[in-house]
């Protein structure tokens, strides 16, 4: 990689390591790094769908961006069945849960408009059925990219294998809504390479997807984040004295660790347009730790980098573990190296006693953060829960140095702009 990184003037460092150590300090129910408890009686922005990653339309700087007025989200979305019959139980009840957990099979994307920045309006398909070149849209980053209201949209185009790709098209607006027109030509950007990021033939298990470009305000080149997993077949990783950190007697022993391996990777353009990209080693692996570091983002705030991942309490190695949530790092340039915040990297994560009320959080520059209800116990047992696949509340952060707190919690998908463009 050395040729190819000084040719685009760029020289990455060795990656940063969330250590074991470093999880250790996880700490469940802390109220500076705990998610409110979300009801059980939450609104449905929609009965027909379920929703879950929400991706608001933002610039290449990261700021939520509203157009004419018109705020506009992108989500993840698939259908509700609740009169199929592999849906019913055996005494003809839909059975939603079955019915949730099956949706990623067939997830597409959707837009959604408002005036409010909440109360969001259904806009419908963002691509017509046939454009994707594969089975499943996964989560990505809408770009609006000018005041002509062009759009980026870089996702994950799944099954077969996994590809970051992208599909311009333009956003339009009247006084009554918004609609997405174009979208029509999807172009492959890449996968995996099996050398740094590993591949479906390294590891069935294994993660590539995510997108999320941006300028760096430093450099002002154009980069993309994505979620990987470090190269190399499954199990044949090594749990070293790096990875594992300044740990405790009594906690040397990692188990089957090796099999925990995400990382987040990096990607640079070759071109203005991110039409063409080179993949550089990744910023921060998680070897040991944890399995899947998903949709990472930057918050660029007083000259550092505020790099957020999702993670789950059942992608953590052995002789560790975390809520599901947000965790976080930051550092002094783009290339590291980072520190996890509030010591262990845990940001914001789901209380105890409702562990997986929310999930795929996403934290916006004005330190609100967005996530979906996955599903929220209804009885003191936890034995009954009802499943969301719609918005969470909105909850506020503050971000000082390398600490971050928990401040404020707002309403159901409240995703406000943080500027708007008026389309020429």
């Amino acid at each position: 990689m050395k040729a190819n990184t000084e040719k685009f003037g760029v020289t990455p460092n060795q990656p940063s390591l969330w250590t074991r150590a470093d999880a250790l300090k996880v700490r469940a129910d802390d109220p500076t790094t705990t998610q409110p408890l979300v009801s059980a009686d939450f609104p449905v922005l929609n009965n027909d769908v379920f929703i879950w990653d929400t991706m608001p339309l933002r610039d290449l700087d990261g700021n939520v961006t509203s157009v004419d007025g018109w705020s506009v989200i992108f989500t993840l979305t698939a259908d509700r069945h609740p009169n199929d019959p592999q849906y019913l139980d055996e005494d003809g009840n839909y059975d939603i849960l079955r019915d949730w957990n099956d949706r990623h099979g067939r997830a597409k994307m959707y837009y959604w408009f408002s005036r409010t920045g909440k109360n969001w309006e259904f806009g419908g398909r963002v691509m017509a059925e046939g454009v994707s070149p594969t089975a499943r849209e996964w989560a990505g980053t809408p770009i609006l990219l000018n005041d002509r209201g062009e759009v980026d949209l870089y996702y994950t185009a799944v099954t077969p294998g996994a590809t970051i790709v992208k599909v311009r098209g333009r956003v339009v607006t009247t006084e009554h809504g918004v609609s997405m027109v174009g979208f029509e030509k999807v172009k492959p950007l890449f996968e995996a390479d099996g050398k740094m990021y590993q591949t479906e033939a390294q590891n069935a298990f294994w993660g590539f997807r995510d997108p999320w470009p941006f300028r760096d305000p430093h450099d002002g080149k154009l980069y993309m984040l994505f979620e990987g997993n470090v190269a190399g077949e499954r199990g044949s990783h090594k749990v070293g004295e790096a990875e594992i950190g300044d740990v405790p007697p009594g906690y040397e022993d990692v188990g089957n660790s090796r099999y925990q391996t995400a990382c987040v990777g990096i990607a640079v353009a070759r071109d203005a347009d991110g039409d063409d990209w080179e993949m550089l080693p990744p910023l921060l692996t998680a070897v040991g730790v944890n399995d899947q570091t998903e949709r990472p983002h930057f918050v660029f705030q007083d000259g550092k980098y505020y790099l957020f991942t999702i993670s789950h309490t059942f992608t953590y190695g052995d002789g560790v573990t975390g809520p599901d949530g947000v965790y976080g790092f930051v550092a002094d340039s783009l290339f590291g190296p980072y520190v996890p915040l509030n010591g262990s990297g845990l940001v914001l994560g789901n209380p105890s006693s409702q562990p997986f009320q929310t999930y795929s959080h996403y934290v916006m520059p004005n330190g609100l953060v967005t996530s979906f209800i996955d599903s929220v116990p209804t009885d003191e047992t936890g034995t009954q829960i009802r499943v969301g696949g719609t918005e969470a509340p909105t909850v506020g952060m503050k971000i000082k140095g390398q600490q971050t707190f928990v401040v404020g919690e707002y309403d159901y998908g409240y995703i406000p702009p943080m500027l708007d463009v008026t389309l020429k």
